[in-house]
């Protein structure tokens, strides 16, 4: 941290740009942004969530083998197991569990379970932004990373007087983000991780 607060503070334009090359690790798409990463080489740590698509095979039976949608009560419906509590469950937890139930119809049954689309986690920044609305992606991302795939900041933008909103249980929360700060390595608690359906406002 130190080595980057020095170089930010010797070259403070040409560090917004290695900073952000740093934190993107590419180019981005105009629009609804979305973050090429795949979902499969993560698969042991990545928890369902509702509206993902999984594709589930099932060795030498090609009629059980197919893609399912995450309905949004969290559950999957799945030819001998009907239906089937998905969301909060990882790849690896959900290939056991219907397993299990597949013992019921099959021999030794060996199912394997794929991530194939995530859609659930999506985030938006909102207000003096060069791209305001939502962002898609297949992975949390940070406040810092948001607003570099929003289109950085219209002029005037309050970049000291950032937002973020969330909504949790019922309860809503306000937390200060100070980009200048943030940036010159003085804030690093700040650039927390954003929750799916977590708002950026930039005033």
């Amino acid at each position: 941290m130190n080595r980057y607060r020095i170089f930010l503070e010797r070259k403070p334009r040409s560090a917004m740009l290695v900073l952000a090359l740093f934190l993107l690790g590419g180019g981005v798409a105009a629009g609804q942004q979305k973050l090429s990463n795949d979902p499969a080489a993560d698969d042991s740590t990545y928890i369902i969530q509702p509206n993902d698509t999984l594709e589930i095979f099932v060795w030498k039976e090609p009629d059980l083998t197919r893609k399912v949608l995450v309905r949004p009560d969290g559950k999957i419906s799945f030819p001998l197991v009907q239906d089937m509590q998905a969301a909060g469950s990882s790849p690896g937890e959900l290939k056991s569990r219907i397993e299990g139930k597949l013992k019921e119809y099959l021999t030794s049954p060996n199912v394997t379970v794929i991530v194939d689309n995530i859609q659930s986690y999506k985030v938006f920044v909102v207000g003096k932004v060069q791209k305001p609305g939502s962002i898609l992606t297949e992975k949390p991302i940070t406040v810092l990373q948001a607003l570099s795939l929003a289109g950085g900041f219209q002029d005037f933008a309050k970049q000291a007087e950032i937002t973020i909103l969330r909504s949790n249980n019922g309860k809503n929360y306000v937390m200060p983000f100070d980009y200048r700060e943030v940036t010159r390595g003085r804030k690093p608690e700040e650039n927390i991780v954003l929750s799916s359906g977590d708002v950026v406002v930039v005033p």
